[in-house]
Protein backbone atom coordinates (compact mmCIF):
# COMPACT_ATOMS: atom_id res chain seq x y z
CA UNK A 1 0.00 0.00 0.00
CA UNK A 2 1.34 3.83 -0.74
CA UNK A 3 1.94 5.39 2.16
CA UNK A 4 0.80 8.34 1.52
CA UNK A 5 -2.85 7.03 0.93
CA UNK A 6 -3.20 5.68 4.67
CA UNK A 7 -4.96 7.30 7.40
CA UNK A 8 -2.30 8.57 9.36
CA UNK A 9 -3.53 11.89 10.66
CA UNK A 10 -1.53 14.43 8.87
CA UNK A 11 0.74 16.57 10.96
CA UNK A 12 0.02 20.42 11.97
CA UNK A 13 2.70 22.26 9.55
CA UNK A 14 2.27 25.39 11.83
CA UNK A 15 4.30 23.06 14.58
CA UNK A 16 6.90 21.90 12.37
CA UNK A 17 10.35 23.36 12.66
CA UNK A 18 11.78 24.41 8.54
CA UNK A 19 13.59 20.90 8.88
CA UNK A 20 10.97 18.95 9.70
CA UNK A 21 8.50 20.94 6.62
CA UNK A 22 11.52 19.89 3.94
CA UNK A 23 11.88 16.72 5.44
CA UNK A 24 8.19 16.21 5.67
CA UNK A 25 8.21 17.43 2.08
CA UNK A 26 10.65 14.17 1.08
CA UNK A 27 8.84 12.09 2.37
CA UNK A 28 5.72 12.85 0.47
CA UNK A 29 7.65 12.85 -2.85
CA UNK A 30 9.03 9.38 -1.66
CA UNK A 31 6.09 8.07 -0.59
CA UNK A 32 4.33 8.91 -4.26
CA UNK A 33 7.60 7.04 -6.07
CA UNK A 34 8.99 10.52 -7.23
CA UNK A 35 12.74 10.89 -7.57
CA UNK A 36 13.04 14.31 -5.94
CA UNK A 37 10.34 16.95 -4.50
CA UNK A 38 10.96 18.98 -7.76
CA UNK A 39 9.93 17.31 -10.82
CA UNK A 40 8.10 17.68 -14.12
CA UNK A 41 6.54 15.66 -16.62
CA UNK A 42 6.84 15.43 -20.67
CA UNK A 43 4.66 17.23 -23.31
CA UNK A 44 4.32 14.81 -26.12
CA UNK A 45 7.19 16.63 -28.05
CA UNK A 46 9.77 15.18 -25.31
CA UNK A 47 10.45 19.28 -24.20
CA UNK A 48 9.26 19.50 -19.74
CA UNK A 49 6.05 21.11 -18.93
CA UNK A 50 5.77 23.53 -16.18
CA UNK A 51 8.51 22.31 -13.35
CA UNK A 52 6.37 21.40 -10.28
CA UNK A 53 7.07 20.74 -6.40
CA UNK A 54 5.05 18.21 -3.84
CA UNK A 55 3.30 19.80 -1.46
CA UNK A 56 2.84 17.42 1.61
CA UNK A 57 -0.54 16.70 2.84
CA UNK A 58 -0.86 18.41 6.06
CA UNK A 59 -3.29 20.81 8.40
CA UNK A 60 -2.62 24.39 8.80
CA UNK A 61 -4.77 27.82 9.54
CA UNK A 62 -5.67 30.03 6.75
CA UNK A 63 -6.79 33.58 7.12
CA UNK A 64 -5.23 36.58 8.91
CA UNK A 65 -4.90 35.98 12.80
CA UNK A 66 -5.94 37.74 14.68
CA UNK A 67 -3.24 40.26 15.70
CA UNK A 68 -2.72 40.50 11.86
CA UNK A 69 -3.75 43.74 10.96
CA UNK A 70 -6.02 42.79 7.67
CA UNK A 71 -9.62 43.45 5.81
CA UNK A 72 -12.61 41.44 7.23
CA UNK A 73 -12.67 39.75 3.68
CA UNK A 74 -9.81 37.73 5.24
CA UNK A 75 -11.28 36.41 8.15
CA UNK A 76 -11.91 34.49 10.29
CA UNK A 77 -8.38 32.47 10.81
CA UNK A 78 -10.20 28.68 10.08
CA UNK A 79 -8.30 25.57 10.46
CA UNK A 80 -8.06 23.41 7.29
CA UNK A 81 -7.33 19.70 6.44
CA UNK A 82 -4.95 19.65 3.17
CA UNK A 83 -5.88 15.80 2.89
CA UNK A 84 -3.72 14.43 0.08
CA UNK A 85 -0.32 15.58 -0.64
CA UNK A 86 -0.70 17.07 -4.34
CA UNK A 87 1.81 19.34 -6.51
CA UNK A 88 1.80 22.35 -7.61
CA UNK A 89 4.24 24.92 -9.93
CA UNK A 90 7.22 26.37 -8.76
CA UNK A 91 6.65 28.98 -10.70
CA UNK A 92 3.47 31.02 -12.01
CA UNK A 93 3.22 30.08 -15.96
CA UNK A 94 5.44 31.51 -17.94
CA UNK A 95 5.23 33.41 -21.14
CA UNK A 96 7.16 31.08 -22.86
CA UNK A 97 5.54 28.12 -21.47
CA UNK A 98 2.03 29.09 -21.93
CA UNK A 99 3.00 30.04 -26.11
CA UNK A 100 3.79 26.38 -26.39
CA UNK A 101 0.32 25.52 -25.61
CA UNK A 102 -1.17 28.47 -27.87
CA UNK A 103 0.76 27.35 -31.20
CA UNK A 104 -0.34 23.91 -30.36
CA UNK A 105 -3.92 25.21 -30.21
CA UNK A 106 -4.02 28.64 -32.31
CA UNK A 107 -5.01 30.86 -29.11
CA UNK A 108 -3.51 34.35 -30.26
CA UNK A 109 -3.30 36.90 -27.49
CA UNK A 110 -5.45 40.12 -28.44
CA UNK A 111 -2.93 42.51 -30.34
CA UNK A 112 -4.34 45.50 -28.33
CA UNK A 113 -3.07 44.06 -25.40
CA UNK A 114 0.64 43.83 -24.09
CA UNK A 115 2.14 40.02 -24.05
CA UNK A 116 5.47 39.43 -22.70
CA UNK A 117 8.08 37.03 -23.46
CA UNK A 118 10.37 34.24 -22.23
CA UNK A 119 10.64 33.63 -18.66
CA UNK A 120 8.28 36.38 -17.70
CA UNK A 121 5.01 34.95 -16.18
CA UNK A 122 1.83 35.23 -18.85
CA UNK A 123 -0.02 37.67 -18.44
CA UNK A 124 -3.48 39.50 -20.17
CA UNK A 125 -5.05 35.46 -19.85
CA UNK A 126 -8.58 34.87 -18.79
CA UNK A 127 -9.41 31.91 -15.91
CA UNK A 128 -10.95 30.15 -19.14
CA UNK A 129 -7.34 30.79 -20.67
CA UNK A 130 -5.78 28.59 -17.70
CA UNK A 131 -8.30 26.53 -17.52
CA UNK A 132 -7.87 25.64 -21.09
CA UNK A 133 -3.92 25.29 -20.53
CA UNK A 134 -4.43 23.09 -17.77
CA UNK A 135 -6.35 20.74 -20.13
CA UNK A 136 -4.16 20.70 -22.77
CA UNK A 137 -1.50 19.82 -20.42
CA UNK A 138 -3.48 16.93 -19.09
CA UNK A 139 -3.87 15.60 -22.65
CA UNK A 140 -0.37 16.04 -23.52
CA UNK A 141 1.10 14.26 -20.03
CA UNK A 142 -1.79 11.58 -19.54
CA UNK A 143 -1.67 13.33 -16.09
CA UNK A 144 -4.24 15.60 -14.44
CA UNK A 145 -3.71 19.66 -14.20
CA UNK A 146 -5.73 21.85 -12.86
CA UNK A 147 -5.71 25.61 -10.68
CA UNK A 148 -5.10 25.22 -6.95
CA UNK A 149 -8.41 25.91 -4.68
CA UNK A 150 -7.44 28.62 -2.52
CA UNK A 151 -6.87 26.58 0.49
CA UNK A 152 -4.19 24.57 -1.52
CA UNK A 153 -2.78 28.14 -2.75
CA UNK A 154 -2.32 29.57 0.29
CA UNK A 155 -0.67 26.56 1.96
CA UNK A 156 1.48 25.72 -0.29
CA UNK A 157 2.02 29.66 -0.28
CA UNK A 158 2.85 29.21 3.62
CA UNK A 159 4.69 25.95 3.89
CA UNK A 160 4.14 26.30 7.28
CA UNK A 161 4.25 29.35 8.17
CA UNK A 162 2.07 30.83 10.09
CA UNK A 163 2.86 34.41 9.88
CA UNK A 164 2.01 36.96 7.90
CA UNK A 165 4.63 36.41 5.01
CA UNK A 166 6.30 32.90 4.38
CA UNK A 167 9.75 33.60 5.83
CA UNK A 168 8.26 36.20 8.91
CA UNK A 169 5.48 39.17 9.75
CA UNK A 170 7.65 41.36 7.15
CA UNK A 171 8.88 41.32 3.76
CA UNK A 172 11.59 42.90 1.31
CA UNK A 173 12.06 43.47 -2.28
CA UNK A 174 14.23 40.60 -2.24
CA UNK A 175 11.70 37.99 -1.47
CA UNK A 176 8.80 39.64 -3.48
CA UNK A 177 8.55 42.09 -6.50
CA UNK A 178 5.73 44.82 -5.44
CA UNK A 179 5.38 48.48 -5.19
CA UNK A 180 7.77 49.42 -2.93
CA UNK A 181 6.07 53.20 -3.18
CA UNK A 182 2.69 52.14 -1.42
CA UNK A 183 2.32 52.70 1.92
CA UNK A 184 1.51 49.74 4.23
CA UNK A 185 -2.23 49.35 4.83
CA UNK A 186 -3.54 45.66 5.01
CA UNK A 187 -6.64 46.63 6.63
CA UNK A 188 -7.39 48.70 3.56
CA UNK A 189 -9.98 46.72 1.37
CA UNK A 190 -8.43 46.71 -1.94
CA UNK A 191 -9.48 47.77 -4.99
CA UNK A 192 -10.38 44.81 -7.92
CA UNK A 193 -10.30 47.81 -11.17
CA UNK A 194 -7.82 46.49 -13.25
CA UNK A 195 -4.68 47.60 -14.32
CA UNK A 196 -4.27 48.66 -18.31
CA UNK A 197 -1.03 49.50 -20.30
CA UNK A 198 -2.51 53.13 -20.07
CA UNK A 199 -2.24 53.53 -16.46
CA UNK A 200 1.28 51.78 -15.17
CA UNK A 201 4.29 50.74 -16.91
CA UNK A 202 4.30 46.66 -16.34
CA UNK A 203 6.85 45.65 -13.62
CA UNK A 204 6.51 42.19 -13.79
CA UNK A 205 10.01 40.29 -13.27
CA UNK A 206 11.09 36.88 -14.79
CA UNK A 207 9.93 34.17 -12.40
CA UNK A 208 12.32 32.66 -10.29
CA UNK A 209 14.56 34.91 -9.76
CA UNK A 210 14.10 35.88 -5.71
CA UNK A 211 14.17 33.82 -2.40
CA UNK A 212 11.66 31.11 -2.85
CA UNK A 213 9.38 29.50 0.36
CA UNK A 214 10.86 26.31 2.34
CA UNK A 215 8.53 24.23 -0.02
CA UNK A 216 11.04 25.87 -3.16
CA UNK A 217 7.64 27.85 -4.65
CA UNK A 218 8.95 30.92 -6.18
CA UNK A 219 6.83 34.54 -6.58
CA UNK A 220 4.25 33.30 -4.05
CA UNK A 221 3.98 36.80 -2.91
CA UNK A 222 4.37 39.29 -5.42
CA UNK A 223 4.80 39.64 -9.04
CA UNK A 224 1.44 38.62 -10.58
CA UNK A 225 -1.53 37.79 -8.71
CA UNK A 226 -2.57 34.09 -9.85
CA UNK A 227 -6.32 32.96 -10.43
CA UNK A 228 -7.34 30.10 -8.11
CA UNK A 229 -10.44 27.78 -8.95
CA UNK A 230 -11.93 29.44 -6.15
CA UNK A 231 -15.75 31.48 -6.67
CA UNK A 232 -15.52 34.34 -4.75
CA UNK A 233 -16.75 35.09 -0.70
CA UNK A 234 -17.19 37.87 1.06
CA UNK A 235 -15.16 36.13 4.09
CA UNK A 236 -14.11 32.87 5.22
CA UNK A 237 -17.70 32.32 6.97
CA UNK A 238 -20.01 33.55 4.10
CA UNK A 239 -21.54 31.26 0.93
CA UNK A 240 -19.79 32.54 -2.77
CA UNK A 241 -21.09 35.39 -4.81
CA UNK A 242 -23.57 34.30 -7.42
CA UNK A 243 -23.19 35.80 -10.69
CA UNK A 244 -25.84 37.88 -12.13
CA UNK A 245 -27.48 35.71 -14.77
CA UNK A 246 -25.35 35.88 -17.69
CA UNK A 247 -22.75 37.23 -16.11
CA UNK A 248 -19.15 36.22 -15.20
CA UNK A 249 -18.22 34.94 -11.73
CA UNK A 250 -16.33 36.38 -9.11
CA UNK A 251 -13.22 34.51 -8.28
CA UNK A 252 -10.70 34.37 -5.61
CA UNK A 253 -7.03 35.34 -6.85
CA UNK A 254 -3.94 35.15 -4.37
CA UNK A 255 -0.75 36.46 -4.12
CA UNK A 256 -0.34 40.30 -5.27
CA UNK A 257 1.78 41.86 -7.92
CA UNK A 258 4.39 44.28 -8.83
CA UNK A 259 1.45 46.88 -9.23
CA UNK A 260 0.17 46.81 -5.35
CA UNK A 261 1.73 47.24 -2.09
CA UNK A 262 3.16 44.61 0.21
CA UNK A 263 0.28 44.08 2.42
CA UNK A 264 -0.91 42.45 -1.03
CA UNK A 265 1.85 39.89 -0.61
CA UNK A 266 0.89 38.45 2.69
CA UNK A 267 -0.55 34.69 2.58
CA UNK A 268 -4.11 35.67 3.82
CA UNK A 269 -4.03 38.55 1.47
CA UNK A 270 -6.88 38.05 -1.43
CA UNK A 271 -8.46 40.32 -4.22
CA UNK A 272 -11.68 39.36 -5.92
CA UNK A 273 -11.44 39.55 -9.57
CA UNK A 274 -13.87 38.76 -12.36
CA UNK A 275 -12.84 35.10 -14.17
CA UNK A 276 -13.08 37.24 -17.89
CA UNK A 277 -11.13 39.80 -16.26
CA UNK A 278 -7.36 40.45 -18.34
CA UNK A 279 -4.89 42.45 -16.46
CA UNK A 280 -1.01 42.87 -16.87
CA UNK A 281 -0.42 41.97 -13.29
CA UNK A 282 -2.92 38.76 -13.51
CA UNK A 283 -1.45 35.39 -14.17
CA UNK A 284 -1.82 31.69 -12.38
CA UNK A 285 0.18 28.97 -11.87
CA UNK A 286 -1.00 24.81 -12.30
CA UNK A 287 -1.72 22.33 -9.68
CA UNK A 288 -0.90 18.40 -11.11
CA UNK A 289 -2.86 15.93 -8.94
CA UNK A 290 -0.49 13.02 -7.56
Amino acid sequence: MNPDRTHIAPPNTFALSEGELIALQAQAAQALGLPDVHFYDALSDGSAAPGLAVIPAGTFEYGAAPEETAPDEERPRKAALIERSFAIGVNPVTTEEFEAYARASGWEPREELLWLSGRMPVIDVRQSDALDYCAWLSSETGQHYRLPTELEWEYACRAGAATAYPHGDKIGPDEAVYNVRKELDAARSQSSHPVTSRMARCGVMEAGKLRPNRWGLFDMPGNVWEFTASPWTRDHMSLPDRPQAGGPQAVVTKGGSWFDGPEDCRAAARRRRLESELDINLGFRVVREV
